[in-house]
């Protein structure tokens, strides 16, 4: 395919430079971006007189007719043109004539791709946040059937207090929605400045409104500094910054998943549809999805920092280097639905094992506190109460019982103020219910936290 920038070269480069330099088997999936660009810029350029309406037209029926034919299959995307840009503009001069000469008027590669790309970067933003919604709301259906389930909640993953498995799902709901707020942030940043009319990088001669375009575009302002435009991809390492943050949350969910399918645990059972077997241990049924999940946080952390690193020594205004941008953010996005489309399936399919949470609950005094709270309630002071508890577990340590499990007598060995109330306090199911404090582990306080996050998706 002929090189439209020939004319200060002959056009003509080295097999090499060709595949070196070609971005169009990674930016081929920008081509409806590319084309709305193109039929913003025809319409702009037609307002201003910088075309007639005719030509534009003749450009915007021509664009219209590249996209139908590239979606349905009619229209192979050339993998030998140099990139999407260069690739619709050919077809488009093919099929109208001359006419398709004239859509370059007034910007540039530079600024082509810099809307290109943002406009991506909008779209997945908006697609990983309906996918979040939709794991909010698995979380939150599981964390409504689950508040009266009483687990051990844990602190250096030693047995802590009683938690309600409800509010443990809950907290990775409040990630999720942290996840959402920040790719809200970023979209609407992105929405503020649209690239196009920078051109190369000084702006044009031509009588252009970049307002008006950019409004066709959805954004509701424009890059105030045109050399800024054309290089900034602050927008790319903002999304994959969010994207990596998610990619966090789930892997630390997949962490959990994976020790509570245990035998040593046994707290959940996946299904065997989202379990692998080994090829030699007949008995085997691993969490493999979970695990790559959590093998994949690392790809997109990697993302980012090919990103970053990419830019950090980069002048102004436009560098070549900058094409390596893109394989990054597709791969981060992509990875990231993936990911996050597995979850929502494997929260929804996860069966709680209710009566293996109570027993493990049982184990390792995790109803000390209530114990200290009750001795602050008959008068102590809390610091008395605390080194009391202390020697009261040590002391059913080595009798081999638990707290509750200890006569009266021998509870009244170290403090007076225990009566008979004392059996009732150190139930766990009293444990987890009383802590309704906003947030707390109580079933009523987890009902509110679902009522907010239920409130925040528009139920």
């Amino acid at each position: 395919m002929e090189k439209l920038w020939a004319g200060r070269t002959a056009g003509t480069t080295a097999n090499l430079v060709d595949e070196i330099n070609s971005s169009i088997g990674v930016d081929k999936r920008l081509y409806k971006r590319d084309i709305a660009g193109s039929i913003a810029h025809a319409k702009m350029m037609a307002r201003q007189g910088i075309v007639s309406q005719h030509e534009a037209d003749l450009m915007i029926e021509g664009l219209e007719g590249i996209e139908r034919d590239i979606t349905s299959g009619d229209l192979k995307i050339d993998l030998t043109a140099e990139d999407i840009h260069m690739f619709v503009e050919q077809v488009l001069t093919e099929r109208i004539g001359d006419t398709g000469k004239m859509l370059h008027t007034a910007r540039s590669r530079n600024d082509q791709v810099a809307l290109d790309t943002k406009l991506y970067c909008i779209e997945e933003a908006e697609s990983v946040r309906a996918l979040l919604c939709d794991l909010l709301r698995v979380l939150a259906d599981k964390a409504e059937k689950s508040t009266g389930i009483i687990m051990p909640g844990y602190t250096h993953m030693q047995h802590a207090q009683p938690v309600s498995f409800g509010q443990h799902l809950m907290a990775y709901a409040m990630m999720c929605e942290r996840d959402i707020s920040r790719l809200d942030d970023c979209k609407r940043r992105m929405l503020e400045r649209s690239p196009i009319g920078a051109c190369a990088l000084a702006g044009t001669t031509f009588d252009i409104d970049r307002e008006y375009e950019a409004g066709l575009l959805g954004f509701t302002g424009i890059a105030m500094n045109s050399m800024d435009a054309v290089s900034d991809r602050d927008h790319f390492v903002e999304l994959i910054s969010d994207l990596a943050i998610v990619m966090m949350h789930i892997s630390r969910l997949s962490e959990e998943i994976i020790m509570w399918a245990t035998s040593e645990f046994g707290f959940i059972h996946l299904p065997d549809e989202y379990t692998t077997g080994s090829s030699i241990m007949p008995q085997k049924k691993n969490p493999d999805v979970a695990e790559l999940c959590r093998g994949k946080t690392g790809r997109v952390y990697g993302d980012l920092m090919s990103l970053l690193t990419t830019l950090k020594g980069m002048p102004l205004a436009y560098n070549k280097d900058i094409q390596e941008d893109k394989e990054p953010l597709f791969d981060a996005v992509e990875t990231v639905k993936l990911c996050v489309e597995a979850f929502i399936e494997i929260v929804d399919v996860m069966e709680v094992n209710e009566e293996n949470m109570y027993e493990s609950a049982k184990k390792g005094y995790i109803n000390a506190t209530d114990m200290a709270d009750y001795l602050v309630v008959k008068g102590m002071p809390f610091r008395d109460a605390y080194n009391v508890s202390g020697k009261i577990v040590s002391y059913c340590l080595g009798r081999g019982c638990a707290l509750e499990e200890l006569p009266l007598e021998e509870f009244r060995m170290f403090s007076d103020l225990i009566e008979d109330d004392i059996y009732q306090r150190l139930d766990l199911r009293t444990c987890m219910e009383k802590r309704n404090s906003a947030g707390g582990t109580s079933p009523d306080s987890v009902k509110k936290q679902i009522e907010y996050i239920r409130n925040f998706i528009g139920k």
